[in-house]
């Protein structure tokens, strides 16, 4: 069996939704599980971008952006969900948010119940034609010095 793709700090993420669950109790709003996530992600030491804008082409040409809720570390989208069960769609779409940031790994997180449920999403193909954007830059414009 091969090496699972940030082990540690994807245990940590999951760790800390199930801190903010325990904390909040299930139900709420997606958008204040996604801020409880980032207070308590920054509280324990990581770098966290939220709502972070990445634009998208289609043959050199800007056709929109996308919005991840959050990136921690540089290394892993996190996406923040209340919902009965993840379907191919939120699948999909952490997918594209991988192709486009060109990170390899997103983890999808439910809110909806008692018990967190989340999923791993790991991106199979390498970025062809274009090279990812520069995470560090964006992460220096966008993230405040503690």
């Amino acid at each position: 069996m091969g090496n699972i793709i940030h082990e540690q700090l994807s245990r940590a993420i999951i760790g800390i939704a199930m801190e903010v669950l325990n904390e909040l109790k299930p139900g709420l709003d997606k958008a204040l599980y996604e801020r409880a996530m980032a207070i308590e992600l920054r509280r324990q030491g990581h770098v966290v971008a939220v709502q972070q804008s990445f634009p998208v082409f289609y043959r050199a040409e800007l056709i929109g952006s996308l919005v991840p809720d959050l990136i921690v570390d540089i290394s892993i989208i996190v996406d923040t969900k209340v919902v009965s069960a993840f379907s191919d769609t939120h699948i999909a779409q952490m997918i594209g948010y991988l192709n486009i940031t060109g990170l390899e790994l997103a983890l999808l997180l439910n809110f909806k119940n008692a018990r967190l449920d989340w999923k791993r999403v790991v991106r199979q193909q390498k970025i062809s034609d274009a090279h990812p954007p520069d995470l560090k830059s964006l992460f220096s414009l966008s993230v405040p010095s503690a």
